[in-house]
């Protein structure tokens, strides 16, 4: 399953049309459950199982048989601040958490319902989840407002998508990634 690719953008886009999220420094990541297996991909189709661990482990705690998450690999440093280089370490194989920020199958193919439903069913699986997942937390609308704080914590920036977007594979104009022209990797 090819993962939706955000497009870059100058600006974050205004209206409550529109969800923000952090843009984590870190590796983008498909996992994938099917009656007890787990696998977790790349966006370039790299099989990432076997160095993730205690993602692979708790996505499989998951209670659905069969399952899609997308999200992004992170190692996150004591400051809070993600940590790339860190994902490359020893310590990532049980360091590292799946920030999920969509869920494309729950028994079922989700990709046709709008973000806004994906995200509402995510946030009730992920309840309760296994320390090793996340749920992106997302902001409605002041895009601009939400960006510049982004900036100011020195993040990489941000990811913008509208609400009522289905979820497709490819570039999309309903996913924006607007950067921190002073983004600096760790």
């Amino acid at each position: 399953m090819e993962p939706c690719h955000p497009i870059l953008a100058r600006a974050a886009p205004e209206g409550s049309d529109w969800c923000h999220e952090v843009k984590h420094d870190g590796w983008r990541l498909i996992a994938h459950k099917d009656a007890g297996r787990v696998r977790l991909w790349s966006r370039t189709a790299n099989d990432l199982t076997a160095q993730f661990p205690a993602i692979a482990e708790a996505v499989g705690a998951l209670t659905p048989a069969v399952l899609t998450l997308d999200g992004e690999a992170v190692v996150f440093r004591p400051d809070g601040h993600s940590a790339f280089s860190a994902l490359r370490s020893r310590r990532a194989a049980r360091a590292a958490q799946m920030i999920a920020f969509d869920l494309l199958e729950m028994d079922g193919d989700l990709r046709g319902e709008p973000l806004h439903e994906r995200q509402r069913q995510l946030e009730r699986l992920l309840k309760g989840a296994p320390a090793a997942l996340k749920r992106s937390e997302t902001i409605i609308g002041r895009g601009p407002e939400v960006f510049v704080q982004a900036c100011a914590l020195g993040l990489e920036g941000i990811v913008s998508k509208r609400l009522d977007a289905r979820y497709r594979s490819g570039r999309a104009l309903t996913w924006l990634k607007i950067k921190n022209p002073a983004f600096v990797r760790r």
